[in-house]
This record gives C-alpha cells, sequence and structure tokens, in this order.
C-alpha cells in the first residue's frame, strides 16, 4: 500500500507515556512518499488529529469531506510522533493543500526549520 503524504489514517498509537495521544486516531502523514515507499525504511511520521479546538500554528483546522473525517478536528503539530507502519489500520482520505501546507507551516515552528 503507498501512503501518500497528507493522506489521513487511522493509527493505534498505544502504548502512550504521560501527555502522548492514545489509542486508535486518525492521523496525517507527514513522511516524503518516496521514503514511506521503500520497505528498508518501516517508520512514518504522523500528526494525530483531535476534535477539540485548538488555538495557533501548532494547532491547524482540518474540515471534514476529502480527507475521511466526519468532523472538524485539529492537527495536533506537538503530538508528531514516528510509527511503525504496521500501525496503520485503515485509509480514510487525504487533507487539501491548503491544510497541508498550514500543518508544514507549525512543523517548521514546532521544528525551529525557519521560514
Amino acid at each position: 500500500m503507498r501512503l501518500e503524504r497528507g493522506a489521513v489514517v487511522l493509527v493505534s498509537l498505544d502504548p502512550a507515556v504521560g501527555h502522548e495521544q492514545r489509542g486508535a486516531r486518525p492521523c496525517v502523514i507527514v513522511t516524503d512518499p518516496e521514503v514511506s515507499q521503500d520497505q528498508r525504511f518501516p517508520m512514518l511520521a504522523v500528526i494525530p488529529l483531535t476534535g477539540t479546538p485548538g488555538e495557533g500554528a501548532l494547532y491547524p483546522a482540518m474540515r471534514p469531506g476529502a480527507s475521511g473525517l466526519t468532523k472538524p478536528s485539529w492537527a495536533l503539530i506537538d503530538q508528531l510522533r514516528a510509527v511503525d507502519k504496521r500501525r496503520v489500520v485503515s485509509v480514510f482520505g487525504v487533507v487539501s493543500r491548503a491544510e497541508l501546507t498550514a500543518i508544514d507551516d507549525g512543523l517548521r515552528l514546532f521544528l525551529g526549520l525557519g521560514a
């Protein structure tokens, strides 16, 4: 299965520790597809989503629709995680280009990568 950057997938995040997001929850894949399809790299970088509204660049809004989400959601940039591909339970859809750009802007801020 080819997992595209910007795909919304259901990921089993347990076990979790402390304030980490837990359980099976939708996440947005942020790994480059050329890396994620290579079998030598069994990991994906994902951003968990939540239905709890967030404010600021680290919590961009995601709309229901083509993403496969059924309700408004927010990306939790500060919960960026590397997960094994085997944690992916199913694929829902893909976020819009504007939503992926907002995630990228949040990642640049969170990781200190500049403009």
